[in-house]
């Protein structure tokens, strides 16, 4: 993810606006894009600064000892359901469990290998 123009550079190509009102020139000369240049003169006008918006980071961190206890406590629960416990997406608790080294449950088939026993008719005639 690209970072945010700094706060000096917008204001010198505001500054060089106030002298000459040519956009694409400023925009050529300090190598930003003209959207961005109308972008700062809009910003500037609303909100009376030019300091690049921060955005709130969503990331959350799953605590990997309460998911522990969880599946301790519910280990039939599926992805969403544990997902919505923890309120982040199924993804992330599967991501989560496979970073813990939790494994699907795997049933172990009673037959296998063994023969299976086939029913035979007989006809009495």
């Amino acid at each position: 993810m690209s970072k945010a123009y700094s706060q000096d550079l917008r204001e010198r190509v505001l500054v060089f606006l106030e002298t000459n009102n040519n956009k694409k020139t400023a925009s050529s000369l300090f190598k930003v894009s003209v959207a961005s240049i109308y972008r700062w003169i809009r910003l500037k006008n609303t909100k009376g600064n030019l300091e690049p918006l921060k955005r709130e980071y969503a990331y959350k961190k799953i605590d990997y000892d309460a998911l522990k206890r969880y599946l301790e406590l519910y280990p039939d629960h599926f992805l969403f359901e544990i997902a919505e416990k923890f309120s982040v997406t199924p993804q992330a608790i599967f991501y989560a469990l496979k970073k813990l080294k939790i494994t699907r449950k795997k049933r172990r088939l009673s037959t296998g290998k063994e023969m299976k026993v086939s029913e035979k008719t007989f006809s009495t005639s």
